[in-house]
């Protein structure tokens, strides 16, 4: 697929996405939202380690209300607008490819994270993000709902009665809040916020990669699942990482006091 929204590099085994529609501030129109399952499906085979992030001064404005963007749909001729049908047809793909991608996502956020923006800055598994990031649940100001799996990540991130003050009320959340809520990990410079992201990138990307992914995977179900669920998935995550070259390696480079040399294996 050749990308007009969005940018895709394979910079080693880390894939950099990169919302690049500057011109409406990384707007994620339906056609935004296709590029970017795309390019998750591309990183899922030939990368150990993904970072969304978007160009210019802005991650990412919401849905693209303009002409060619939401494209509210008809559910049928002569029937009021779905305001709901591009989520079945296009977001909520790609929030479910990003929930199941097969290795871990690293969200650096620059600027306004607004909209459905918001939802995925927060779908990443580390969230860092630059001085001048601001989250905001737009949805209020076009009467519309929070989508994009916002509702799910809010409450869980930041609790209900913080979400539903973002939800209700709209207003900005500035970085330095986000991480006082506990909704970011890191907080940089605007200039070192790329060199954060490949740097952390780099040390997930050369770790146990079978690993790192089961235990993204049991934090992301622990989320939904009772405390047995979640230790009987914890020991079925282990007999298979058990199992791996990277398993081996770790336990022999301990042995022999060295820093192990994962495979991703």
């Amino acid at each position: 697929m050749a990308y007009t929204k969005i940018s895709y590099e394979l910079k080693g085994d880390i894939a950099v996405i990169s919302f690049n529609d500057p011109s409406t501030l990384n707007a994620c129109g339906v056609d935004t939202a296709q590029e970017l399952l795309h390019a998750f499906e591309v990183a899922a085979d030939e990368a150990r380690c993904t970072i969304l992030t978007g160009s210019g001064r802005g991650f990412c404005s919401g849905a693209n209300l303009g002409p060619g963007g939401l494209s509210v749909q008809l559910s049928h001729e002569g029937s009021k607008p779905d305001a709901g049908r591009a989520l079945t047809t296009h977001y909520n793909p790609l929030m479910q490819a990003i929930r199941e991608h097969p290795h871990p996502v690293i969200t650096a956020v620059n600027g306004a994270a607004a909209g459905v923006g918001c939802s995925l800055a927060l779908a990443g598994d580390i969230v860092v993000c630059g001085q001048s990031a601001y989250f905001l649940q737009a949805f209020r100001r076009i009467g519309l709902v929070p989508d994009g799996g916002s509702t799910w990540l809010l409450a869980r991130t930041i609790g209900r009665v913080r979400a539903m003050e973002m939800a209700l009320f709209g207003d900005k959340l500035p970085a330095e809040k986000a991480l006082e809520w506990g909704m970011v990990n890191r907080i940089v410079e605007d200039d070192q916020l790329m060199p954060t992201a490949l740097e952390m990138a780099e040390k997930l990307a050369t770790g146990p990669t079978i690993a790192l992914s089961l235990a993204r995977e049991l934090i992301w179900k622990a989320c939904e699942s009772d405390f047995d669920e979640a230790i009987y998935d914890e020991r079925i995550a282990q007999r298979t990482a058990g199992r791996t070259d990277d398993f081996k390696e770790g336990v022999t480079a301990f042995l022999k006091k060295r820093p192990a040399e994962f495979k991703g294996k």
